[in-house]
């Protein structure tokens, strides 16, 4: 009878040199960095199907105090549903209750075959600019038809009328005119003194390691924002993030980011459960999460109802008990 390998006869293969290649992601690798975190802040509503003001209001203040930036008029805050008055009331109640910073939403409606309408993203970005944020150039059917360098220059156009801006690059999953461009497109927009950074929403991990490889050679204190819902973990490669997923729990994404930066193996506890989280919450279809967020903000007694706006996608029933135990996992990990 044949016998098996004896432990004397199994060669062990020898260590290695463990550093990675200067091209694979573990090379991006930052720990001990500070994360710069925004959250992407849900505009709730009432039973009655109006804007729930005083939740937003809170809401964005609870996030300030955790040390986020809130973020408004976003796609979480269904800034496509919204006229520009009510836009414009929801910077004021980010400009009063934002902690003194706040980055917002310069969104264009406009439909498909419809030229850059420029002067309208001036007339955005000059709103949320005057109220001292920080406006996010929000994709367009007009923008996002642009050519790569159509794509920069217009960046550049809106940053003679502000300060600072940030590009959005977004993913068809999340809206049908969302482009990602190409990684050369993309650092034209490091050129750009006054873009500060850009979020990057393609769910896919590759073109982000892309852009902080590039970000790294070319501009160092550019941020790359990640919107990857569904790889938060980004953050340990050197991206910062502009996150729909933080708006569920801003307490424990800025504890996870505290932790990151203390060297605090903590960190992955609560980056596994905020994961979790986000791997339920971003199925798709993708839009949904918004309901999710309302039903987990409620769970959490942040906000007194689940309502979502009429035409938004809607979650089952079912997803509200999975929510519940998430919660009590998300509460568990805070002081």
């Amino acid at each position: 009878m044949t016998q098996g390998p004896t432990a004397a006869m199994i060669e062990l293969p020898m260590p290695s040199d463990t550093t990675p290649a200067p091209n694979h992601p573990d090379a991006l690798r930052r720990p001990g960095r500070a994360i710069t975190g925004m959250s992407a802040i849900l505009l709730p509503f009432t039973t009655d199907g109006d804007i729930d003001w005083d939740g937003l209001a809170a809401h964005i203040a609870r996030t300030a105090e955790a040390g986020l930036w809130p973020a408004v008029n976003m796609d979480t805050g269904y800034v496509q549903l919204l006229d520009e008055a009510t836009q414009d009331r929801v910077l004021d109640v980010a400009a009063e209750h934002g902690g003194g910073r706040f980055v917002a939403g310069a969104f264009v409606a406009d439909e498909p075959g419809d030229p850059l309408d420029l002067a309208a993203y001036r007339r955005r970005a000059e709103a949320i600019a005057g109220r001292g944020g920080t406006p996010v150039i929000f994709p367009s059917y007009g923008l996002s038809a642009l050519d790569g360098t159509g794509w920069v220059g217009a960046h550049a156009a809106l940053a003679e009328s502000c300060e600072q801006l940030i590009a959005f690059e977004l993913g068809e999953m999340f809206v049908p005119y969302g482009r990602i461009y190409d990684l050369d497109t993309y650092a034209g927009l490091m050129e750009v003194p006054a873009c500060i950074g850009a979020k990057h929403s393609s769910l896919e991990r590759q073109p982000e390691w892309d852009r902080l490889a590039r970000r790294d050679q070319v501009r160092p204190d550019f941020l790359v924002l990640t919107g990857n819902d569904l790889a938060i973990d980004m953050v340990m490669y050197g991206s910062d993030y502009l996150l729909g997923l933080s708006t569920f729990a801003p307490d424990l994404f800025a504890r996870r980011d505290e932790a990151w930066r203390a060297g605090d193996a903590a960190f992955h506890e609560m980056n596994d459960v905020l994961q979790h989280l986000g791997q339920l919450t971003f199925r798709p279809p993708v839009p949904g999460y918004r309901h999710d967020a309302a039903m987990f903000l409620q769970l959490r007694g942040w906000i007194a109802s689940d309502t979502i706006p009429g035409g938004a996608v809607a979650r089952p029933e079912s997803d509200r008990e999975i929510l519940r135990d998430i919660v009590a996992r998300v509460e568990s990990l805070l002081p």
